[in-house]
């Protein structure tokens, strides 16, 4: 099949949504597909690439990426509306310059984007996807950015347009499953799909870890919903975490980073900032337990990917995370961890953390349950094949065909994950004068 994936983010940004865009785009052309991308210049977690300011073309192993200028800003809420907005007004002057596709898939948190793109597959009369990550203004209202009113109640009726005019809207949760439907989204247009991991599956459990103290270990984004002030004071006041020499280490940063930092009064808390690649995979192996905290928003509007490939690691995983939530279901569902509310985290994190440290035989088995669980739902393999069920589906039939026909000897063997760095060759050619 020919398929567009329009994403604002993508490879080589190294955290949030990109290496997911790009493990999936990359996978499905090592299946013999022909996938297109339309992103934006990178620019998450910060504008540190050079920003262009007219599209470019790029190869990333075979993926055609299409590269558009954007106006960088996620202070406020009225500088992320301009940033998505200008993504949005940039992918109308790049759409004409998109080959022909059998599928085009939208993806958020690029929620502007989505109605450029559903109208751009009505103009081709190509079946649309929706691809939600985040659920938006659901988010923008959870974190404060935006306030319930005039503009959310519109924002909120162009969502609905842009779920009417798909074919499928493919969740990563059930949570967020539940939300299309009391939307009103029919429920045989709903389809669960989990994001992969976008690290390769550990070859066994991961038990004790590279260092030679306990360490507790998070990565990713330091937003507004890790709740990570929290757990660094929790954990510093922690007597017994004290005593066994434990670490907690953060490899990420973000717009809370500099809250986070201000919070570390000792040197068993460490901020590594954003790593990529082997400085990525060396604080993994270092780590003894896994962490995931959230602060309990009215509404679950995305899923920490982290969880994915930390299970896929095989780490046994402690998530101060809210009730009923994904990462919780996920967590008792394969016995690979313990969970406290986020407003426990004062008072019962450090016990939690002291348990799973202190009892090897407890960790081992929640190591053992992560990586297994991952193995069946978050290999890249699994969810590649449940993505190719859903195109299959909606393509034209003379695309089904020739997928059958023109599928790659290559396409039977495992994806090899890129890099959480995302990096790939960049040749940054200039589509336009």
């Amino acid at each position: 099949m020919r398929i567009q994936l329009w994403s604002s983010n993508f490879a080589p940004e190294p955290t949030g949504i990109a290496p997911l865009a790009t493990v999936w785009a990359k996978g499905l052309q090592a299946r013999g597909h022909d996938v297109t991308v339309l992103a934006a210049h990178a620019h998450y977690p910060d504008p540190v690439w050079d920003r262009p300011l007219r599209p470019t073309r790029e190869d990333h192993d075979g993926v055609d990426v299409l590269r558009v200028p954007l106006r960088v800003g996620r202070g406020t809420a009225s500088d992320r509306m301009l940033q998505d907005a200008t993504f949005a007004s940039s992918c109308v002057a790049a759409a004409p310059l998109l080959p022909a596709a059998d599928v085009v898939v939208g993806a958020t948190p690029s929620f502007p984007a989505l109605g450029v793109a559903a109208l751009h597959a009505r103009v081709r009369r190509t079946p649309f996807v929706v691809r939600i990550h985040d659920i938006l203004p659901d988010g923008a209202v959870a974190t404060g950015l935006m306030q319930e009113g005039g503009l959310v109640r519109w924002l909120r009726r162009y969502e609905k347009a842009c779920y009417a005019s798909a074919e499928r809207v493919v969740v990563i949760s059930r949570a967020a499953r539940r939300n299309m439907l009391e939307k009103g989204v029919p429920d045989g247009k709903v389809v669960h799909i989990p994001d992969s991991a976008t690290r390769e599956l550990a070859d066994g459990p991961q038990v004790h870890g590279d260092a030679d103290r306990p360490v507790v270990f998070t990565m990713g984004n330091i937003g507004l919903t890790q709740n990570l002030v929290a757990v660094v004071r929790a954990f510093q006041a922690d007597e017994r975490l004290a005593d066994l020499g434990a670490e907690l280490v953060i490899a990420g940063d973000g717009v809370a980073g500099d809250a986070v930092r201000a919070a570390i009064t000792t040197d068993r808390v460490r901020v590594t900032g954003i790593l990529g690649g082997a400085d990525l995979e060396r604080e993994t192996r270092r780590a003894t337990v896994a962490l995931i905290s959230q602060t309990s928003p009215t509404v679950e509007f995305n899923m920490p990917s982290k969880l994915m490939n930390f299970m896929a690691r095989g780490l046994a995983v402690v998530g101060a995370v809210r009730d009923d939530s994904e990462v919780q279901h996920v967590l008792h569902e394969a016995g690979a961890g313990v969970t406290l509310s986020p407003a426990e985290i004062p008072d019962r994190l450090g016990p939690a953390l002291v348990h799973e440290l202190e009892d090897e035989v407890l960790r081992h088995r929640h190591a053992t349950g992560s990586l297994a669980y991952a193995g069946d739902r978050f290999s890249v393999d699994r969810v590649l094949d449940r993505w190719e069920e859903v195109l299959t589906d909606v393509a034209p039939r003379g695309a089904r065909r020739a997928r059958r026909v023109r599928r790659s000897p290559e396409a039977a063997a495992p994806v090899q994950s890129a890099p959480v760095s995302g990096s790939s060759a960049r040749d940054g050619r200039p589509v336009v004068a």
